[in-house]
């Protein structure tokens, strides 16, 4: 089976090229199962009820969400209305959503595969949650047995946090790929113990500006060192991500390639 895995969807940008370019991504790489980040997806900052039913109208499986997640307040109330939304599991409690959930896929050769997918927040330069290490161990022998594969989105700022949770995955989960900087990494990889892992897939939405925001506003801000509202930038886009191809008979990512794509707007 092949699944996608698409970097923080960022804005109007990200909506709309995915609205334009997913169904032929999807049909051209043959994938079973997509996965997008969304927690930046209504104006780079949350996501909306409304932007979440535009982008469950496209075939997309899972939304992993990450530190703007209860930016848009009236997701707070509005979360459980979808199951396909994972918030970060190390959130405390009591906190809407849901932190795991079980997908199940139908391949085309008829068979289907569980799939657990999990959220969580890094530690490092981020809000202070819950150790994301620690609230994965009570875990990893009920979701292991209940699920064919387990897929990680670990939603962190530093590289080295991401590299040390991949190796402490190693040979548990199926995947582990990391989200938030919106700058794609290099180091794709399948770990020692059979875990693909990538330090982060990147963004999907504006390439012109710096990780999503008018690059002019962030020039200016770094000039005068006074703040600034930001603004989505406009002009070309692009669509970062990932595609596991997983051997359906061990359950194991045999290959993990990174996608990224850029388009030229008149906009």
């Amino acid at each position: 089976m092949n699944i996608l895995i698409l970097g923080d969807v960022y804005g109007r940008p990200g909506r709309r090229i995915l609205k334009d370019q997913l169904t032929h991504l999807i049909s051209e790489h043959q994938i079973d199962f997509t996965i997008i980040n969304g927690e930046n997806a209504s104006g780079g900052n949350g996501l909306s009820t409304k932007n979440a039913k535009e982008l469950l109208s496209l075939p997309i499986d899972v939304i992993t969400m990450g530190n703007h997640v209860w930016q848009q307040k009236e997701l707070l109330e509005t979360i459980a209305d979808f199951p396909q939304i994972i918030r970060p599991l190390n959130y405390p409690e009591p906190c809407p959503g849901k932190g795991y959930d079980f997908f199940n896929c139908e391949l085309k050769s008829g068979s289907s595969k569980k799939i657990c997918v999990v959220n969580l927040s890094g530690q490092i330069f981020m809000p202070n949650l819950n150790c994301p290490f620690n609230a994965m161990v009570p875990l990893m022998e009920s979701l292991k047995t209940a699920a064919d594969l387990v897929i990680i989105d670990f939603h962190a700022e530093a590289t080295s946090e991401k590299i040390a949770f991949g190796y402490f995955m190693d040979g548990w989960a199926t995947a582990v790929y990391g989200t938030h900087t919106h700058v794609q990494t290099a180091d794709e990889r399948i770990l020692a113990g059979g875990t693909a892992y990538i330090t982060d897939i990147g963004m999907t939405g504006p390439l012109d500006g710096v990780i999503g925001v008018d690059r002019q506003i962030i020039i200016d801000t770094m000039l005068t060192k006074r703040p600034s509202r930001f603004v989505t930038a406009t002009g070309n886009v692009q669509i970062n991500g990932i595609i596991l191809e997983v051997d359906d008979i061990e359950n194991k990512v045999s290959k993990i390639t990174r996608l990224y794509e850029t388009y030229e707007t008149d906009k």
